[in-house]
C-alpha cells in the first residue's frame, strides 16, 4: 500500500495542463470512446446519485487479454489534480481490475475489446467535479495506457443560453456567439463575480475549451454572461462524415473497399475545400464516431479493423501541416493523424486504420506560430448557418472551499 501511495504521489506532483486531456499513449490501443451507456452522441456527464452510468470502451491490438486496471484522479475546473485525498471523494481503494473484455469475432485484424462503467462497486464518485480516468498495466502502475476526462455533476443551478449568429464582431459572418444566465435561486452561491466559474466548449472538443472571466450583470439570484470575448466562436462548418459498417458494399461517402494483404482498406470519396464555397446543410454527429459492423449483434467485437484512404484534392500550404481531425482523434495531432502531401496527385494523402463505423471528421492546420490552434477556417471554412453544439458548465468554488464543484450543465445547437 506504501507503494501505491508513493507512485500516485508522484503521479499527482508531476501532471501538467497537457498531462490530463484525454488520450491514448500506447501504439496498440485504440478506440478510446467514453459516454453515457447507450447514447453514443452523449456528452461524459452524469448526475451525482441519480444511477446513471458511464461506459468507457477500448480496444488492444492483440491476440490475448492484458490485466489492466484504472483509477480516478478527482480534478478541479483546470483538470489540475485537486486538493482532496482519494477517501474524501471516493469510498472504496482507488483501484478497479478490469475484467469486462471480450475477443474479436470474425475479424482479420485481432483485438481485445474492454468496457467498464462508472460508478461501480470500487469506483464510485461522491462529490461533483471532473474526473481523469487512468487506465495501465497492474505490473506497471505508473506508465498511463489511456485516459479519459469524464465529469459528475451536482445540479444546483439552471442554465439558459442560446447561440445566435449576430455577435460583436458583425451579423451572418464567420462567428457565431453564446449568451447564457444561471439562475441560481435556492443556493448558496456566495459572489458570482468571484465563487463562480463558467467554462464553454465547441463540439465537446477540449482544444475549443473558454473559460468566462466574470459575468456581464446580476440581477438577484440571475447571472448574466453576455457579449464578452470569450463567448464569440469561429463558425467553422459541418463535419464531413463517412461510413464504413460493411465491406461488401460502399457505404456513405465511400469510394471503393477491397482486401490488400492481410486487412481491408476503404477509399474515402476525393474531398475538396469547402473555405470559398456556399454554405451546404448537413445533420451531423458534432464530431464524433459510433463503432458498428452493418452484420453484426455486438459491433464492440464483430466490427474490424480497416485502413482508412483519405485524400484532400488542393495545393500544399506552405508553413502549414494538414491533420484529419475528429472524436477519434481525441484532439490531438500527430504523426498518426497527420496529411502527407503528393505532388504527384496533387493532394494531401492519409492512410489510418479506424474501426468499422460510422465517422465524423474535418481538416484542420497548425501554423508554426499558432502553438498548437486547431483552426478549421483555411480548408473548412466558417459558416454562420453551422449547427453547433455547445457544451456549458458552471463550477462554484466559496472561500475555504478545496475543489471546485459542478453545479450546472447543459448542451445547446447554435441556429436552434
Amino acid at each position: 500500500m506504501i507503494l501505491i501511495w508513493g507512485i500516485m504521489f508522484g503521479l499527482l506532483g508531476a501532471l501538467r495542463a497537457e498531462d490530463t486531456q484525454t488520450g491514448v499513449f500506447s501504439s496498440s490501443f485504440r478506440t478510446l470512446k467514453t459516454g453515457v451507456s447507450d447514447n453514443f452522441m452523449s456528452v461524459p456527464v452524469i448526475r451525482l446519485g441519480s444511477g446513471e452510468r458511464l461506459e468507457v470502451s477500448f480496444d488492444e491490438i492483440a491476440e490475448d487479454n492484458r490485466y489492466l486496471s484504472a483509477r480516478l484522479i478527482h480534478c478541479n475546473a483546470d483538470w489540475q489534480p485537486s486538493s482532496l485525498v482519494e477517501s474524501e471523494y471516493l469510498d472504496s481503494f482507488n483501484t478497479m481490475d478490469i475484467e469486462d473484455y471480450a475477443f474479436s469475432s470474425n475479424t482479420f485484424v485481432h483485438y481485445v475489446n474492454y468496457i467498464l462503467e462508472i460508478p461501480n462497486e470500487t469506483l464510485n464518485p461522491l462529490v461533483s467535479g471532473n474526473y481523469l480516468l487512468q487506465v495501465y498495466d497492474r505490473d506497471e502502475p505508473s506508465e498511463v495506457i489511456l485516459q479519459s476526462r469524464f465529469r459528475v455533476v451536482e445540479p444546483l443551478v439552471s442554465i439558459s443560453a442560446q447561440s445566435t449568429a449576430k455577435t460583436d464582431r458583425g451579423i451572418n459572418g464567420k462567428w457565431q456567439q453564446v449568451g447564457l444566465r444561471i439562475d441560481g435561486e435556492g443556493t448558496d452561491i456566495g459572489n458570482p463575480y468571484q465563487d463562480i466559474k463558467v467554462e464553454i466548449m465547441q463540439n465537446g472538443s477540449e482544444v475549443t475549451s473558454r473559460f468566462l472571466k466574470a459575468p456581464l450583470r446580476v440581477e438577484g439570484s440571475t447571472i448574466f454572461y453576455e457579449h464578452s470575448p470569450e463567448l464569440i466562436f469561429p463558425a467553422s462548418n459541418e463535419y464531413r462524415r463517412f461510413e464504413s459498417t460493411s465491406v461488401r458494399f460502399p457505404g456513405m461517402r465511400v469510394d471503393s473497399t477491397k482486401y490488400m494483404g492481410s486487412n481491408y482498406h476503404t477509399w474515402v470519396n476525393v474531398d475538396y475545400p469547402r473555405n470559398d464555397h456556399n454554405y451546404e446543410y448537413d445533420r451531423t454527429q458534432h464530431g464524433r464516431f459510433l463503432v458498428k459492423e452493418y452484420n453484426s449483434t455486438d459491433s464492440n467485437i464483430g466490427a474490424d479493423y480497416i485502413t482508412v484512404h483519405f485524400f484532400l484534392d488542393m495545393d500544399r500550404i506552405i508553413g502549414k501541416e494538414v491533420y484529419v481531425d475528429g472524436e477519434f482523434t481525441h484532439g490531438k495531432c500527430g504523426d498518426f493523424n497527420r496529411m502527407i502531401y503528393n505532388g504527384m496527385k496533387g493532394g494531401y494523402e492519409l492512410q489510418i486504420p479506424l474501426k468499422q463505423g460510422a465517422y465524423n471528421y474535418q481538416y484542420v492546420t497548425i501554423p508554426d506560430d499558432e502553438n498548437g490552434i486547431f483552426p478549421t477556417s483555411r480548408i473548412e471554412g466558417d459558416k454562420y448557418e453551422t449547427e453547433n453544439e455547445y457544451n456549458i458548465y458552471v463550477y462554484l468554488r466559496k472561500p475555504g472551499d478545496r475543489y471546485d464543484r459542478l453545479i450546472g450543465y447543459t448542451t445547446i445547437y447554435s441556429n436552434n
